[in-house]
């Protein structure tokens, strides 16, 4: 468990952003950054935070190591690097998955591992490739300074569900950044935005799509069904955008900018299009690491189908040691594949959009099943399950809660960059510029106090990605 989010909130964020003003230069700055980020992992992970320390001084070594001028020697260096980082993955989180796997489909009975999940692996596995591969293309140059890779990697508001920051992205800003009281003014509003999408919307999303992914097969219909999909298609995506923004946020409060990591992507027509809003850092990775090393659109259309279903398959693993987040990333490659051939882009974009939220609102019931027959068994009952019984509609009545009604309401219209727009209307009037800029603080205040409220009366819920 990482700190609580009132914890943070009240305590340890204020204390850190008192203290790193207070210092007088930029690399004491650094330094306390770097001492908080590894106190915050280490208090949830007191043991893991070694083997973050570890993986960090191993690829720092391996960027020095690149330096080199020996063509050969450095394609050596760089295929270790990616082993080791790849092979911890492996280790920590895949292995009894595939133990599992072996022993499914051999009837042996191989003791599983069971070595806890590191909190955040893959977020500062994939920053540290990064670092390492930018320096093998000669991009950046190695960092001399062990110090700065530490910073870059372990940064506590991208630490443990990204987004995933690539190191020529954030490599000057490291030693050269500014801030003034606009600036944070700006990443606090920010922050508590995102804040606000988790703790108001997805918790009350996520309170029933967990009910109804809990119900028994005899209780669920066709209702109920796409309730539970629609409440967890927004939960995860208020969750993780929320995230995104806190960590933004967070970001501009100690002078990083970080790239947007969502851009409304459930406005979006096409399979191909939500790629482009959805966890940008995540598809820009794949692409500039994986997708274009193997060749991209290079080599003739059947190795580009091969190279984006790969990429596909990787990306559902990477969420997680389970069959059915490879099954979702396959869903997403396959309708990326079906655009090339089918006209989507030409469908009327009412349809258009329609067809797009269908196929990712299906995909998410997967990504959220814990079994393969749990996923299978829920989509099957969306299209299927007209049946009407007491118990049935009993399940849906109990689930249409006006808190749940409402929250409904703001989501969906959240969901859409409506606000925004408002908002960029109001400023480009003169004599709306004022109220708007009052107002949104105003709101801001608001919603954090909602959000104070709401955490010291509830228990502690973690982000969704905190897991991957």
């Amino acid at each position: 468990m990482v700190f609580s989010s009132l914890t943070f909130l009240c305590i340890f964020l204020p204390v850190v952003l008192a203290l790193y003003y207070l210092l007088p230069t930029l690399r004491i700055r650094n330094v306390l950054l770097i001492i908080v980020s590894l106190l915050f992992y280490a208090y949830g992970e007191p043991v893991y935070v070694l083997l973050m320390i570890a993986s960090i001084i191993i690829n720092y070594i391996f960027g020095r190591l690149l330096g080199t001028e020996n063509k050969k020697k450095r394609q050596w260096i760089l295929a270790i690097a990616v082993i080791i980082n790849i092979g911890l993955l492996v280790v920590f989180k895949y292995l009894d998955m595939m133990v599992q796997t072996v022993n499914q489909l051999c009837g042996s009975e191989i003791p599983l591992a069971g070595l806890a999940l590191p909190i955040g692996i893959s977020f500062f596995t994939f920053q540290a490739l990064s670092y390492v591969i930018d320096v093998y293309r000669r991009e950046v140059e190695p960092q001399k300074n062990l110090w700065n890779v530490m910073l870059y990697i372990s940064f506590f508001p991208q630490l443990i569900a990204g987004p995933i920051v690539k190191y020529h992205d954030i490599q000057e800003q490291i030693d050269n950044r500014n801030t003034d009281v606009k600036e944070i003014a700006e990443g606090l509003r920010r922050f508590i935005i995102g804040l606000s999408k988790k703790v108001l919307i997805s918790n009350t999303m996520a309170v029933t799509a967990d009910a109804l992914f809990a119900a028994g097969a005899g209780e669920l219909n066709i209702l109920s069904a796409w309730i539970a999909a629609i409440a967890y298609m927004l939960q995860i995506y208020f969750d993780f955008s929320g995230y995104s923004d806190m960590a933004i946020g967070l970001g501009h409060m100690f002078g990083f900018r970080f790239l947007e990591n969502f851009r409304y992507p459930y406005i979006s027509s096409n399979i191909q299009e939500f790629w482009r809003r959805w966890h940008i850092s995540l598809s820009t990775w794949f692409k500039e690491y994986l997708y274009i090393p193997l060749g991209g659109n290079r080599k003739g259309k059947a190795r580009t189908c091969l190279n984006k279903m790969i990429v596909f398959f990787s990306t559902g693993l990477w969420h997680g040691a389970n069959w059915t987040f490879v099954f979702w990333g396959l869903w997403h490659g396959v309708f990326l594949l079906f655009e090339q051939v089918c006209p989507v882009k030409k469908l009327p974009k009412v349809l258009a959009h329609i067809y797009a939220l269908l196929v990712v609102c299906v995909g998410f019931v997967m990504f959220r099943a814990d079994t393969f027959g749990q996923g299978m068994f829920m989509i099957g009952t969306m299209f299927s399950g007209w049946e009407f019984s007491s118990v049935q509609m009993a399940v849906v009545w109990e689930q249409l809660t006006p808190i749940f009604l409402v929250t409904l309401v703001v989501a969906v219209f959240g969901s859409a960059p409506l606000i925004p727009k408002a908002a960029e209307a109001c400023l480009a009037r003169e004599n709306l510029r004022k109220p708007a800029v009052y107002f949104s603080y105003i709101a801001s205040f608001v919603l954090l106090i909602l959000c104070m409220l709401s955490l010291s009366s509830g228990t502690y819920n973690p982000f969704i990605y905190f897991r991957f």
